[in-house]
């Protein structure tokens, strides 16, 4: 190795801190919502006998990476190296405190501000191109919705639901895991979602999942109102102008200038394309994100909801579709 190059990587691993200063003890439960790869190392990602956490399994946490923590290290029965590293992401956590009886939060430098319910300033509609999101976009486990979407099973040219998300601006992206209620929908309300959230043809894991993460941090709505509110807002996304251009173009691609058009003549004017924001997988379509107030109107109604949330941060966000083409895949091969 060349002495520059060598120098610059030994100055680089001196600033990675040891993993010693980053685990912090922990107590709690850990609930999967999908199934995802359980990590020996976080660093190395190592996980010599393809050891996967299994959704709606509970685990016992032991530790976690620190404190604003994003990583936990759950106990894995049955294996012969039991203690694994999971992604928070992967599911929710109950009950979880440190050696100290304080709560344990992913607030970062807000502190508990960032999981407790009610403190959000807003909302974010979440609706996604399933067939773009399943081709292109990288997850973690297995998703039933894009093995039936594969094998033709599933048949979806609509955006379907995500999440509706409770937002604090300050928070970033570490509004969440709020204490609440479980999630109990009504048959009824199973019935409504069902044809928006896909994977609620198959169970209920992310449902409960968007849930324990989101909904329960808002209490305005008990479960069964925030999925059918969430479910009448990206219904009527889909069947605006906006959406329909979408929908009209499956196979082909949009223009990005054209979508932010029919935005502005669906939702007010031309300044509510700073509160939308387009996500890609390459040049694929994958979500559509809506900035939406504190105060949700009717479900009947997007329309003037302008308060330009994304447009101070689309130059930094660099899963924003950034080309005028973008591409609308097909469901099935």
């Amino acid at each position: 190795m060349k002495a520059p190059l060598a120098a610059l990587l030994t100055g680089l691993f001196g600033l990675w801190p040891s993993f010693a200063t980053w685990a912090e003890p922990a107590q709690g439960s850990f609930i999967a919502s999908q199934r995802c790869e359980a990590f020996q190392s976080i660093r190395k990602q190592t996980n010599p006998d393809d050891l996967k956490v299994q959704p709606g399994q509970r685990y016992e946490v032991v530790e976690v990476n620190k404190r604003e923590y994003d990583w936990l290290r759950i106990r894995v029965p049955g294996s012969d190296t039991p203690l694994r590293w999971v992604s928070a992401d992967c599911g929710s956590a109950e009950g979880l405190a440190f050696n100290t009886g304080q709560a344990a939060t992913k607030a970062g430098s807000n502190g508990d501000v960032c999981s407790l319910p009610d403190q959000h300033d807003g909302y974010v509609l979440a609706a996604t191109w399933q067939p773009g999101f399943c081709e292109h976009a990288r997850y973690k486990g297995t998703k039933p919705e894009c093995e039936g979407l594969d094998a033709g099973e599933l048949q979806i040219s609509h955006l379907t639901l995500h999440g509706l998300w409770p937002n604090r601006l300050s928070c970033g992206k570490s509004y969440g895991h709020c204490a609440g209620p479980d999630m109990k929908l009504s048959a009824d309300t199973l019935s409504y979602v069902r044809p928006w959230m896909p994977n609620f043809r198959y169970g209920t894991s992310f449902g409960r999942y968007q849930w324990d993460k989101h909904g329960v941090c808002q209490t305005q709505m008990d479960d069964d109102a925030y999925f059918r509110r969430a479910v009448d807002l990206v219904r009527q996304l889909d069947q605006s102008a906006a959406g329909q251009y979408i929908v009209a173009n499956i196979g082909g691609a949009i223009s990005r200038r054209t979508f932010y058009e029919h935005v502005g003549k669906d939702f007010g004017d031309a300044s509510a394309a700073n509160n939308f924001l387009l996500i890609c997988s390459g040049q694929y379509l994958q979500e559509i994100r809506v900035a939406l107030p504190r105060e949700l109107k009717p479900a009947d109604s997007l329309v003037g909801v302008v308060d330009g949330q994304f447009a101070a941060n689309r130059s930094r966000d660099r899963s924003e579709c950034r080309a005028d083409r973008i591409l609308i895949e097909a469901g099935g091969r």
